[in-house]
């Protein structure tokens, strides 16, 4: 096999911008064989930039046209596992738009039929390709900052307007989204947290309800996590805050990373900070270290990540944003719904059964008014929307 079959299922903006960037030559070893969508308005658009490419009005019957060897996952996230079991019990490969699911035994399942059916598994954690990041991955995994200690993330450049969120009835909403900024725009950032920092065991959070926009899920959040080793973490995201800043600072025995403005600081103590603690006879010494910083070119993370996908399944290439480990981030965010709607800790792994109820509660208790869609943001403008923001 030289090209991998894909069918994108979804055709809205993310969907529409993944064509755009495979029909531009991007993504040389993909082709878009199938697509689908329940719109036909969308159906109707697709099929007149992509006429060679087959065109159905479910998910279903493009997973049974056998026209594709893998399918892509651009649907509201409440579906994504749903459609990824049934693509995986027909034979098919699949890459998913995050977030994995909106509920932590929902991807459980999706995880297992996944490694039930041998396929390749994805989803679309973009920003893991960002050189900067991966370079703090590898510091804190190899263990050159020594043990950890903190992680701080100040990440409060996701602004949204009203307008946004007025572009269509389900965002923003309990029963469309499933969420508010952790489920639609710092899946991204959660994910990053724990692929460099590792997975915390308990978490307190704040999420504000509608504090800046008008509507009835969370637009500010406040995180605090706890590790087994005593680290901890402190994460605080919001789409009501302008200009925003987006600073992550992890520290360890060893020294201090510091990730802003495209460039990751990276200060290295000549000695373990424990070591000077307890022999150094001066209460006032700071310990020596010396400083480096990496700067590097962000790619374009999008056909990035589909190109590693269909190379994984070509050449068997080492995947860099498996699928299963969708379920961390969003055990992440899970727990930090819990945590603010019970007032008390959350633990991890997530008391899923507790979490289910009170989302139910939430969803039979919400008002949605159907409204008119706004214009919504131009395909085209798939990659600024989502890179990373310094």
């Amino acid at each position: 096999m030289d090209k991998l079959r894909l069918g994108i299922i979804g055709m809205g903006n993310m969907g529409s911008g993944h064509l755009g960037y495979i029909q531009s030559g991007e993504c040389p070893r993909v082709e878009v064989t199938a697509f689908a969508d329940i719109a036909p308005e969308k159906l109707k658009r697709t099929m007149e930039k992509i006429p060679s490419a087959a065109a159905f009005d479910s998910a279903d019957d493009l997973i049974k046209s056998g026209l594709a060897d893998a399918v892509l996952i651009a649907v509201p996230h409440y579906d994504h596992p749903t459609i990824a079991v049934k693509a995986f019990e027909h034979g098919l490969h699949v890459l998913t738009e995050k977030p994995a699911g909106v509920y932590t035994r929902q991807v459980r399942e999706m995880n297992d039929a996944a490694n039930k059916s041998g396929k390749c598994f994805g989803i679309m954690f973009n920003q893991r390709t960002n050189p900067i990041y991966a370079k703090a991955r590898e510091i804190v995994r190899r263990g050159q900052l020594g043990d950890t200690k903190r992680l701080v993330w100040i990440v409060t450049n996701w602004y949204r307007t009203q307008a946004y969120y007025d572009s269509g009835s389900w965002r923003a909403t309990w029963n469309g989204e499933g969420g508010g900024v952790l489920l639609n725009q710092a899946p991204h950032n959660l994910d990053l947290w724990q692929w460099i920092f590792g997975m915390p065991k308990r978490i307190r959070a704040f999420c504000a309800v509608g504090k800046y926009h008008k509507i009835g899920v969370e637009d500010d959040v406040t995180i605090y996590g706890e590790y087994e080793n005593g680290a901890t973490a402190t994460f605080i995201t919001t789409t009501g805050e302008a200009p925003g800043s987006n600073r992550l600072e992890i520290s360890g025995t060893k020294g201090k990373l510091v990730l802003e403005d495209g460039k990751l600081k990276w200060w290295r103590l000549k000695e373990d900070e424990r070591l000077t603690c307890a022999l150094c006879k001066n209460g006032f010494v700071w310990p020596e270290s010396f400083y480096e910083e990496f700067t590097a070119p962000e790619p374009d993370g999008h056909p990035e990540i589909l190109n590693n996908f269909a190379d994984h399944i070509l050449d068997g290439a080492p995947l860099l944003a498996p699928g299963e480990e969708g379920l961390n981030s969003l055990s992440i965010s899970n727990a930090a719904y819990l945590s603010s709607w019970t007032d008390g800790w959350a633990e991890i792994p997530v008391a899923e059964e507790l979490f289910e109820e009170h989302l139910a509660e939430l969803c039979r208790g919400e008002k949605v008014t159907k409204r008119p869609p706004l214009v919504s943001e131009p395909a085209e403008k798939l990659t600024e929307r989502w890179r990373v923001r310094w």
